[in-house]
């Protein structure tokens, strides 16, 4: 979780989209990213294909032809990193991306820091002035600094208004990040990233975005369907949790009350994705309601999502890790419970035979010291060693750590890690292909999820076969995703998080979802993922599909060796970053 000592200071391609056949899983149709069309052998290539006049892709022309192979752009963009090169940045987006267009009438922006001025700058110059902007903050104490500077910024500007967050639980916090835009040609957008309303965090640290569609009005004879009778991963569900989320606002006060009665009229069908939030207070499991909040979101989630029969790692990446407890019972008997389940390719609910590995994202003191801005982005990167207990907490954690940066002389050898042996792609030389992702040096604020295949060393793609992949404000804390639910099945949870869960099967019924390097199509354009669309299902017009995953990090993990530990804001770090400057803490 980011933490109060944090300094605060005073076109998107959300509807580049094309409809490809609706998944049977889902009730109700939505709409991918935007798609690239890979032809088969022996067609002409013409880039970018529009729809045809039904609105299908072109079949093959025989039975002989290898199927068409389509790609659809990753639903998780990078945002750019200022002093990486143009190359590192390819398809990144940045704030003035998201809030630059000249249409955008309201805007409600959600998080824990916020800069206004920073903010106010990336609208539009014409129209900054204009646009109705709601800043939801979690600082509760009328004293509190960081509310008190946001009321002396927010008063210079007269169309932005401060809305304080509901927040009943002493320590948590409001972290949810998260912004909804109107725009004068009646559409809407949601937008659920990882960074903070402040410069630091979109400069030089990785984060990461998704994007909704643009979303329209209904009909006004359209009618929404019963709660109950949404699909997990439908834009329908989607809906209905979402509003549930803004609802937990209005517990004392109609906070949202006007947000959610706009965004009532708006169809949500064309997002594809299932809506991963927290909000504070104690939760039944046998809520009648069917939104469910932190860790059990995610349990009922994962069992609409097939997962693997293979041996596959799930990768917890985070920016922040609290305290857990003295022993591994929350971490593996609560977390890695719901986070293991998933449905068999036969449409069970299960907990696979092969039980995923675990591994914790997290870098070191060096990691930090070679990053973009050196000892000062550690500032915003958290977790405690000193006590007794989180010692414990290192000893059952540092089993799990890996490398963040992946390149570590204190590591453990790719090469000679028993985990990479047999499950991981290798060069002529013998030595591990390396998958860069380009945000080595730009320390991650960034959280994400993701469970996924490493290619067999018998394997001529590189590129890992991803589950699910859940990108997300929460970090890894009781906090943010829940304590263990008590006898009588209540969950307490202390913070306001938000996240978006994805799968291949959202986008086309088998498809495959497949990580990518330095952009966010799987592979170039002038070739397809051979290995991803062997394992594709052709569709009713014999095409398949290939999902990219924008990958945060380089592949495979590299673990922690003997000697090394994470890295700790609340120590002092007397070697000098790559700046000449040192850390001391307080």
């Amino acid at each position: 979780m980011d933490h109060s000592s944090k300094r605060t200071v005073s076109a998107v391609h959300g509807d580049e989209t094309r409809s490809p056949a609706t998944p049977a899983s889902l009730s109700h149709p939505v709409s991918p990213p935007l798609k690239k069309r890979r032809l088969a052998e022996g067609e002409p290539a013409v880039g970018l294909v529009p729809p045809a006049s039904n609105g299908k892709s072109i079949p093959p022309s025989t039975a002989s032809t290898p199927p068409l192979v389509s790609t659809l752009r990753s639903p998780f963009q990078l945002t750019k990193i200022r002093d990486l090169p143009p190359e590192m940045n390819k398809d990144a987006i940045s704030l003035k991306d998201i809030l630059g267009h000249p249409l955008i009438a309201e805007c409600w922006e959600f998080n824990y820091l916020h800069d206004i001025e920073f903010l106010m700058s990336a609208f539009d110059e014409d129209v900054r002035h204009l646009v109705k902007v709601h800043v939801v903050h979690g600082f509760w104490k009328k004293e509190d600094a960081h509310r008190l500077e946001l009321e002396e910024v927010g008063s210079r500007f007269p169309n932005v208004k401060l809305c304080n967050a509901f927040m009943p639980e002493m320590f948590g916090t409001h972290h949810t990040k998260m912004m909804v835009l109107f725009r004068h040609d009646e559409t809407a957008q949601i937008i659920i990233h990882t960074a903070n309303m402040i410069v630091r965090d979109w400069t030089n640290m990785t984060q990461a975005v998704w994007v909704s569609p643009n979303l329209s009005l209904r009909e006004t004879s359209d009618k929404d369907p019963e709660p109950a009778e949404t699909t997990i991963g439908s834009g329908a569900r989607f809906k209905v949790d979402f509003l549930n989320y803004l609802r937990a606002y209005d517990k004392r006060k109609p906070t949202c009350k006007p947000l959610i009665e706009q965004l009532m009229k708006y169809d949500f069908s064309s997002i594809r994705g299932s809506l991963i939030g927290s909000v504070p207070g104690r939760h039944k499991l046998n809520d009648p309601s069917p939104t469910r909040w932190g860790w059990a979101a995610m349990q009922q989630a994962l069992k609409a999502v097939p997962v693997s029969k293979e041996k596959s790692d799930i990768a917890i990446q985070i920016s922040s890790i609290a305290t857990l407890g003295p022993t591994d019972t929350w971490l593996k008997d609560t977390l890695f419970r719901a986070l293991r389940g998933g449905r068999s390719t036969t449409g069970n609910t299960t907990t696979l035979p092969q039980s995923p590995n675990f591994k914790v994202v997290f870098p070191t003191p060096d990691e930090i010291r070679k990053s973009l801005e050196g000892y000062v982005s550690g500032g915003s990167i958290h977790t405690k060693i000193q006590s007794s207990q989180q010692v414990k907490q290192l000893a059952y954690l540092k089993p799990i750590f890996h490398h963040w940066a992946n390149d570590s002389t204190h590591g453990v050898n790719i090469n000679s890690n028993p985990t990479h042996a047999n499950n991981s792609s290798h060069t002529g030389s013998g030595s591990t292909t390396i998958q860069e992702a380009g945000r080595k040096r730009a320390a991650p604020h960034i959280k994400t999820y993701i469970r996924f295949v490493e290619p067999s060393s018998e394997s001529t793609e590189h590129r890992p076969i991803i589950d699910w992949a859940l990108l997300t404000s929460a970090n890894l804390s009781k906090q943010a995703w829940g304590e263990a639910a008590t006898a009588a099945g209540e969950v307490r949870i202390a913070s306001y998080e938000l996240g978006v869960l994805v799968w291949p099967e959202l986008y086309q019924e088998g498809a495959v979802m497949q990580g990518s390097f330095l952009t966010d199509w799987p592979g170039e354009r002038e070739e397809v993922n051979k290995e991803a669309a062997k394992d594709a299902k052709p569709d009713q017009d014999g095409q398949k599909t290939v999902v990219a995953l924008r990958m945060p990090y380089s592949l495979p993990l590299q673990k922690y060796g003997d000697g090394e530990v994470p890295w700790v804001a609340t120590a002092n770090h007397l070697e000098p970053d790559w700046r000449g400057q040192v850390w001391r803490h307080g």
